[in-house]
């Protein structure tokens, strides 16, 4: 909705395809034209590209500048400003807990675990039993959560696992989250950071046919701006005002654009 918005506020002719579908579905219809433009994750490159082990994917410069490379010469199509936030997978803890047992970060859960803290954590059955999931943060932050300490929760949903740790569902303090859930802040819960950069970097930009930008070269520097103010926090406040508070996304892209500036 907000690169829509921003291109019709120049003047281009848009078509609305928001809704499209999922990442294949939507990745499909750019690489064969049926789309022009559309906002996609840096760290997907991994996939798309078969490259999964390549480290690079869990550095937000580096992954950028190895998609950028990959996807102009694959498929013509390339990668503008991303936004500085990352929308991996995280665990987000009660604020409450958060504050009394100072966990800001992964390592500090590590530590509060070891300490025999109080710990349960809604999650997917695929996050616990991924091994680039918990596995992968268990192994890099040296914890390990028994049975009792997991709640599975049917489906990926991370509304779900969120809504269990705010209304404390079977002990519940803590949730599976991505990095801009907007129920996160709302619901009082805070993310905790992955210092070891144990997940790949999912930083958000737009993707344009380089076709399409030749016709409209001032595209990047129109979106630039958009995109570098979209931190995580932004992102989580965005998410939330329609997640949580069940405004309209196209409202809630135009409220944004327009109190920053970037459109009348």
């Amino acid at each position: 909705n907000i690169i829509l918005q921003v291109l019709e506020s120049h003047g281009v002719p848009t078509v609305n395809k928001v809704q499209l579908g999922a990442t294949p579905v939507v990745r499909g219809a750019i690489t064969s034209g049926e789309l022009d433009i559309y906002p996609e994750y840096t760290g997907n490159g991994a996939f798309f590209f078969k490259d999964e082990n390549d480290a690079a994917w869990k550095n937000a410069q580096q992954g950028y500048e190895k998609v950028k490379k990959l996807d102009s010469e694959h498929n013509k199509l390339i990668w503008l400003t991303p936004a500085p936030a990352n929308n991996t997978w995280t665990i987000a803890v009660r604020q409450d807990v958060a504050e009394k047992n100072k966990l800001t970060s992964l390592a500090d859960l590590s530590r509060y675990l070891q300490e025999g803290g109080t710990f349960k954590l809604a999650a997917s059955a695929e996050f616990i039993e991924r091994a680039d999931a918990l596995p992968a943060f268990e192994k890099a932050y040296g914890f390990k959560l028994g049975q009792d300490q997991l709640l599975s929760l049917a489906g990926g949903d991370t509304a779900v696992t969120i809504k269990a740790a705010a209304q404390q569902t079977s002990g519940v303090n803590a949730a599976m989250a991505y990095g801009t859930d907007g129920p996160v802040a709302a619901l009082g819960l805070q993310t905790l950071s992955d210092p070891q950069g144990v997940q790949p970097i999912y930083a958000p930009a737009p993707v344009v046919r380089e076709s399409v930008l030749k016709e409209y070269p001032q595209m990047a520097q129109w979106l630039q701006p958009v995109f570098a103010s979209l931190d995580a926090k932004t992102l989580q406040q965005l998410n939330a005002s329609i997640a949580v508070e069940g405004l309209d996304a196209k409202k809630v892209a135009a409220d944004y654009l327009k109190q920053k500036g970037w459109t009348k």
